[in-house]
């Protein structure tokens, strides 16, 4: 993927500022974004950044580690949770005792609400006994069904926010490009943003 210019960016960055609100922390998804791309981020005045892999993080922590404040948005495998205690202030895919034992920094527990077998996250029921087992745990994450319809995510959104309620839990991190609006709607307070941040229109018609 080509990303679009710092300028461009920097524009995208204030309008989801001025739709979120300052309460929202945007986190710029950039699991496709290279190294040398990442400069732009700066450029454009990003804060927060979400990586998917720990060696990608690594990469790119080495060479912008002060620029930007790091979080870990992927599956988080309990051999990489080294890496992602060392360089990042939040974990947002916590799913697992065998890494929430090793884990030293804030996390969200990720939810899989709809039972997708394809996905990782605890179930609903099991949430109340994670939190009691790790005080680390400040919130939850939901990656809903893909939908065409941003609306049709609104029930799973709603239903994070009553289950973090339940359990004593103030962050939820919903919503990306496709459904934020709702998510914040909703009660978001992190959204993980990609492709509307990034996209280059211009390389994009050019391929086409």
């Amino acid at each position: 993927m080509t990303i679009a210019s710092g300028a461009t960016i920097a524009e995208r960055y204030r309008e989801i500022r001025a739709e979120v609100g300052e309460r929202v922390t945007i986190v710029a998804a950039t699991k496709y974004v290279s190294v040398d791309e990442m400069s732009a981020l700066a450029e454009a005045g990003v804060e927060v950044v979400g990586e998917n892999r720990a060696q990608d993080l690594e990469r790119k922590h080495e060479r912008f580690g002060e620029t930007f404040r790091w979080h870990f948005v992927g599956h988080l495998q309990s051999n990489k949770v080294r890496v992602v205690n060392r360089l990042c202030e939040l974990v947002h895919s916590l799913a697992s005792d065998s890494a929430a034992r090793r884990l030293e920094l804030p996390a969200l527990l990720e939810v899989n609400l709809a039972g997708e077998a394809s996905k990782s996250g605890v179930s609903p029921a099991d949430v109340p006994a994670f939190v009691e087992r790790y005080p680390l745990i400040r919130g939850l994450m939901t990656m809903p069904p893909p939908a065409a319809d941003p609306e049709a995510s609104r029930p799973y959104f709603a239903r994070l926010r009553e289950l973090a309620a339940e359990n004593g839990l103030v962050e939820l991190s919903m919503g990306t490009s496709q459904d934020y609006r709702v998510a914040v709607e909703e009660g978001a307070t992190l959204v993980r943003i990609g492709e509307t941040l990034f996209h280059d229109e211009v390389s994009a018609r050019k391929q086409g």
